[in-house]
Order: C-alpha cells, then sequence, then structure tokens
C-alpha cells in the first residue's frame, strides 16, 4: 500500500486530500509546516509526496530542495495558486515531477496520483534494469556493445520464454528480424519452426492466402491446396514484418487467429487450430495509423503486449566498430579474399564513425560489402569506403535545391532537434520544450516516439 505525505496548512484541505486518497486505498501521512514534513520523510517509507508551494516558514520550494538531497528518486507534486505558474515551473526545474494549479478537483489530484506511482516504478524497474546490464548481454550475430542495444538485449532475455506477442519497432535496417530470431532462439519454441514474412513482399490480394492457406479452387489457378504460413509455423514462431502495412480485411482474420488460435483456409470451411506464436515488426508510428483509421485499434492492442524499439545506429554508435569487424571478416571470406584482407585502418573506421547511416545497419553492411571487393590493399582504407549520402548536419547551403541536410528525413532531423534542445536544457524537459516552442504534451508525445523516458534526462 503506498504511503503519501500530504503537506498543506489548510486544515480543510489537508483533511479532505487525506480522506480522498484513503478511499482510493492510499496510506496517508500529513503536516502542516514543511519542517514536520521532513521529519516523517527521515522516519516514515514515503512513495510519494503532495505539498503545497505556499507554506509558514520554509517555504515549498525549499523543502524540495532539502528533500530531493537525501530522497533523489522521491516522486514529488507541488500545489499552487493559478497565479503561480512560474513558480511551478520552478519548482519543475528543481526536481519536482508534476504540479497541479489550485482550484483543482480531486479526480485531477488521483489522477496525477496514480500517474506519478505508475511512473516511480517503471524508473526503478529501469534502474533495476541498467543494473542488469553489467551482465553484458549477448547472442550470435548481434553487436550490443552500446547500452542501449544492451537494454534490447536485456528484453529478449525476459520476455524470450514467456508466450507473450512482441511488437519490434524502429526504422528500417535496424536488424529487427535479428531480434525476432533471437527471442525465438531463446525460447521454449526453439526447437519449432521460425517462419518469416514480409507483408510488403506479397501483393495485398495474396497476403492472406499466404497467412493462412487455400482450398483447391478457392480461386483461379488454386488447383490444389495449400497451408498457409501460421499452419508451418505450428508449434513454433511466426514473425510478421511490416505489420503496419497489412491491409484492414487481413487485420480483422489475424486478430481472431491471436484471440482464438484458429481460422479457416481461403475457400475453406474447416476451423483449424494453430499453436503459434506471433512476433511482428514496423517502421511505421502505428499510433498514427490508429488516428487515420488504417489500422484497428483492438488489433493493435493485441500486438503491443511487449513492445522492443531497436535504436537506429546514429543512436548508438558503440556498436560502429564490432560491425565493422564482423562484416569484414564474414565478405572477406565470402569473396575468397579472407587472406589478403586483414582489417580496417583508424582512419577509414574514424570516417564511418563519423557517418549518419541513414539506412542504419544494413546500409553500413553494403558499404563494407563493397569496400572488402574492391579493396587495393590488406587494410581497408577511407579510398576504399564509398558512402552514398555524406554527413551533413548543417542546413543547406541557400544555393542548394535541399533544405534538409544531406541523408536525412524530416522525422530524423527533428528528431535530432529535441535531442539537441535536451542537452543544452541539460535534461529538463520543460526547459527543452520552451526551447522548441512547443508545449509540455507536445514535447512528450514526441520524446514516447523517439523511445525517451519522459522522466528521465537522457
Amino acid at each position: 500500500m503506498p504511503t503519501i505525505l500530504i503537506i498543506e496548512d489548510e486544515a480543510k484541505m489537508r483533511r479532505l486530500l487525506e480522506l480522498n486518497l484513503s478511499e482510493d486505498g492510499f496510506k496517508t501521512l500529513s503536516a502542516g509546516d514543511a519542517e514536520t514534513g521532513l521529519k516523517l520523510l527521515d522516519s516514515e517509507a514515503v512513495h510519494l509526496v503532495l505539498t503545497d508551494l505556499k507554506l509558514p516558514g520554509m517555504s515549498g520550494l525549499e523543502f524540495l530542495h532539502t528533500a530531493k538531497q537525501k530522497h533523489q528518486s522521491l516522486p514529488i507534486v507541488v500545489m499552487t495558486a493559478f497565479g503561480s505558474v512560474e513558480t511551478a515551473v520552478e519548482a519543475m526545474k528543481a526536481g519536482a515531477t508534476d504540479y497541479v494549479l489550485k482550484p483543482f478537483s480531486l479526480a485531477e489530484i488521483r489522477m496525477v496520483v496514480h500517474k506519478e506511482l505508475d511512473n516511480s516504478r517503471l524508473r526503478e524497474e529501469n534502474r533495476s534494469l541498467r543494473e542488469a546490464l553489467g551482465q553484458k548481454y549477448s547472442h550470435p550475430n548481434i553487436v550490443a556493445a552500446s547500452p542501449k542495444m544492451q537494454e534490447v538485449l536485456a528484453t529478449v532475455e525476459r520476455v524470450a520464454p514467456t508466450n507473450s506477442t512482441v511488437l519490434l519497432g524502429g526504422a528500417s535496417g535496424v536488424g529487427k528480424d535479428l531480434i525476432a530470431r533471437a527471442i525465438h532462439e531463446k525460447s521454449r519454441r526453439a526447437a519449432g519452426p521460425f517462419v518469416k514474412i514480409n507483408s510488403t513482399a506479397i501483393p495485398e490480394n495474396l497476403l492472406e492466402s499466404e497467412l493462412f492457406g487455400y482450398e483447391r479452387g478457392a480461386f483461379t489457378g488454386a488447383t490444389t491446396s495449400k497451408p498457409g504460413k501460421f499452419e508451418l509455423a505450428d508449434k513454433g514462431t511466426l514473425f510478421l514484418d511490416e505489420i503496419g502495412d497489412v491491409p484492414p480485411v487481413t487485420q480483422v482474420k489475424l486478430l481472431r487467429v491471436l484471440q482464438e488460435r484458429e481460422f479457416e483456409r481461403l475457400g475453406g470451411t474447416r476451423t483449424i487450430k494453430v499453436d503459434v506464436r506471433l512476433l511482428a515488426a514496423t517502421n511505421r508510428d502505428l499510433r498514427a495509423a490508429l488516428e487515420d483509421g488504417t489500422f484497428r485499434e483492438d488489433l493493435y492492442y493485441r500486438l503491443n503486449v511487449v513492445p522492443i524499439d531497436i535504436p537506429p545506429l546514429r543512436a548508438r554508435k558503440e556498436d560502429i566498430p564490432g560491425l565493422v569487424t564482423l562484416f569484414v571478416t564474414r565478405f572477406a571470406k565470402e569473396s575468397g579474399r579472407a587472406e589478403k584482407i586483414t582489417g580496417i585502418s583508424t582512419a577509414a573506421m574514424q570516417l564511418l564513425t563519423a557517418h549518419y547511416w541513414p539506412g542504419n545497419v544494413r546500409e553500413l553492411q553494403n558499404v563494407i560489402e563493397r569496400a572488402c571487393a574492391l579493396a587495393q590493399s590488406g587494410e581497408l582504407q577511407p579510398s576504399d569506403i564509398q558512402l552514398d549520402t555524406p554527413r551533413n548536419r548543417g542546413l543547406s547551403s541557400a544555393g542548394s535545391d535541399r533544405f534538409l541536410p544531406d541523408g536525412m528525413t524530416l522525422d530524423q532531423w527533428e528528431d535530432e532537434m529535441i535531442r539537441e534542445s535536451l542537452k543544452r536544457a541539460g535534461g529538463n524537459k520543460s526547459q527543452a520544450a520552451r526551447l522548441l516552442g512547443l508545449s509540455r504534451n507536445a514535447l512528450r508525445y514526441r520524446l514516447s516516439k523517439i523511445g525517451i523516458d519522459d522522466n528521465e534526462a537522457e
């Protein structure tokens, strides 16, 4: 039962908050001034503080500074009058996790308290996860020297033994198929089949028959019956890539398989039951697809049981040297030049590390394959590295036809600006929002899109 400490000098308001939060199942402690509140913090296990900013004696802001010195991770929600928004912003800079403006409804207070307790729990889980990363998770053919990829592999370790549906997110070329295969190989289904299907590689009118199979005579040319991917993946794993491009009609049938584990072949009447774990991947923003009506909301929540977002290569540059070594060894051997090509020079590695990599790991793989095929010396040199889109972080010159930096999309440029604003604001989200000219909620949405915890600095 979480304990809430209420610091409020108005006795009636304090009592009202106590009763209201107690009805929600919380244990409450209360104080009429900051000094008493600090004593309760030292003597009791408190999970969240709800404090007024205007208090007799020590102010709420002074209390916040003092409390945060001893209890850095403690969520503190401040209450302030409508005309003191600037003071509330100052409190956020000092470490408050949220604020509410007086007069407020009790329903609003309950919502904020529940949200901050949930966020606190998630932050604690993230800290535990980061501590667990000291184990250095690894998997064949996956380079994970960076903290971001270690987090991905740690999640893989935790989710693989379960039967949960996993939704892999990330830009094209980041290696979603490798992560999907790692989940399968570490699962109890590892001895079963791993079947992959890319919905964009199959014409829309054929996708349903590929997934669910068809009976003889189901359509012109169906001279024999054929099992679909779900049948072939029985007792194993089905990896459905680019799930965001599945047409609405097929989405309905896909939802039924996830819910009931059964379906009928195209043109058939016999119900077929399967035991298949579904892993799905997308490089689209499915939440935006929900809003424009191209993706079913019920299917989204069935798929998004365990989301894993794989970061782009530019966000995990610590992995580039390991990936380069892996690809040089592989392609030197495949091209029959393993004895001639012995490695890569420091200058060439620096060139690769500095590149923006809009095509992610797939682009790096292609660059190394081409370099191994054309290299003249034992070590790959900068002259052997041919980059299709040279990195350019500044705006294009006035005479250029491009407005965005070369090799960057508008979404990528926006992500970079958000990261830069956080850097300049020292991780303070409210200040970063002001730098960008955004509301706090607008920044919160964009942070969630690029996988940054809204409650922690990057």
